[in-house]
């Protein structure tokens, strides 16, 4: 009976490491495609992501200055360029080494992430009756399962140590 259980608990176990294998392949590739989707609209104004990011960036631009109580300066075509360049690399090259189980990757995944994510799932600036709030919310949340599920694959590198100490067996001497 204890063995049954212990050989069932070792195949849930083993189902759990494949599937999370198969989960870390397909984000990594989700990443990677995205990015190389994102580079090739990027052009001389940024492109459609560029569009989407000015409103955004203007009222976050809005909300900083008044809780902060300084004057930002409106954000030209320069910068919004350069932040849809910053992006696409983040997710892109973050991608690609994510794909073979760099941390480095996932660092700048979850930099793309802790970067983006407020920034264009903005919930809160919606009432909870409009369309747009349970979009934007399920969005955010998804992006802040995402930053979780890169921080458990940091912590799972980290846990594990990179070379395996072998005990040293002891020489006999010589009489």
């Amino acid at each position: 009976m204890f063995m049954n259980v212990l050989c069932l608990y070792i195949v849930y176990i083993f189902y759990f490491l494949i599937i999370l294998l198969k989960t870390h392949l397909v984000l990594s590739y989700l990443y990677v495609i995205y990015g190389i989707a994102r580079f090739n609209e990027f052009d001389a104004t940024g492109g459609p992501f560029s569009k989407e990011l000015i409103p955004k960036l203007t009222v976050v631009r809005k909300n900083l200055s008044s809780k902060l109580g300084v004057a930002i300066p409106d954000f030209n075509a320069t910068y919004v360029r350069q932040f849809v360049a910053t992006i696409i690399f983040l997710k892109g090259v973050g991608g690609i080494l994510f794909v073979f189980g760099s941390t480095f990757g996932s660092f700048l995944l979850l930099s793309h992430l802790a970067l983006t994510t407020p920034i264009l799932y903005d919930f809160y600036n919606y009432r909870p009756t409009k369309p747009e709030y349970g979009l934007l919310l399920n969005e955010f949340i998804q992006n802040a399962a995402l930053f979780g599920a890169l921080l458990f694959f940091i912590g799972m590198k980290n846990s594990i140590p990179r070379k395996q100490l072998r005990k040293k067996t002891p020489k006999a001497k010589a009489v």
